[in-house]
């Protein structure tokens, strides 16, 4: 089960990361660097050193650029051994980064829409259909260019977890247990409850990061996602 959780390196600072992956140790085994770990904290640096120690690595870096731009980029995240790397689930975007991540281990997964985004945001980007409607769209245009999986809320894990079928990665940020804040997320769930809906892994930072006892809470939601259920 520990390798369904995937913490998030939300941090600006290379020594804070560290701290983090020491205090976890090896009740953590898979952390997650976006754009303020990558940027703010020497993330890819990081995530190097991090994949030498033995943890899995999950760079969240939402690629979106012409095809050949994502090709070479993916492919150059791929020569690191990183377990997971984020496109945006646009049909030409996935079909690049495929072709970017042939011959490697790395799984590519393609957002489907924000879990910060209702359907009103939906909406005011342009988006005709509500925010189950588009990602029913991306879970189908993910399944269909061959990537490894799909970011999507909790909310959507069950449904999504129909269109692309047991084998693909389903990833699921917005994981809140009881007590927790919301912040800027919309659309949440809590570990149990995700897992039960059929997510594979589930994305928690600020609720472990934050904690004053970041080992401590990262026990209590492996316990919660150990509580009997089942793992799609």
């Amino acid at each position: 089960m520990a390798g369904q959780l995937i913490v998030g390196l939300d941090v600006s600072s290379r020594a804070r990361a560290e701290e983090l992956v020491s205090l976890l140790g090896d009740s953590v085994e898979f952390y997650k660097i976006g754009y303020q770990c990558f940027y703010g904290a020497d993330g890819f640096a990081l995530g190097k050193e991090m994949l030498k120690a033995g943890k899995k690595v999950f760079f969240d870096l939402k690629l979106l650029d012409i095809d050949n731009t994502v090709e070479k980029g993916v492919a150059a995240i791929a020569e690191t051994g990183a377990t997971m790397l984020t496109v945006h689930a646009y049909p030409q975007c996935m079909r690049a980064a495929v072709r970017g991540a042939a011959g490697s281990d790395l799984c590519v997964l393609g957002v489907s829409v924000l879990t910060s985004m209702d359907d009103a945001d939906v909406a005011e980007a342009g988006f005709a259909r509500d925010t189950a409607g588009l990602v029913a769209l991306r879970a189908q245009q993910a399944r269909d260019a061959g990537i490894g999986g799909v970011v999507a809320s909790p909310h959507e894990a069950e449904m999504v977890r129909t269109i692309v079928g047991p084998k693909m990665a389903i990833v699921t940020p917005g994981i809140r247990p009881a007590g927790s804040a919301l912040g800027d997320q919309k659309r949440v769930m809590g570990p149990r409850e995700a897992l039960s809906a059929g997510a594979s892994h589930l994305v928690v930072g600020r609720p472990i990061i934050d904690a004053a006892n970041p080992a401590a809470a990262a026990r209590a939601i492996l316990a919660e996602m150990n509580a009997g259920l089942r793992v799609a």
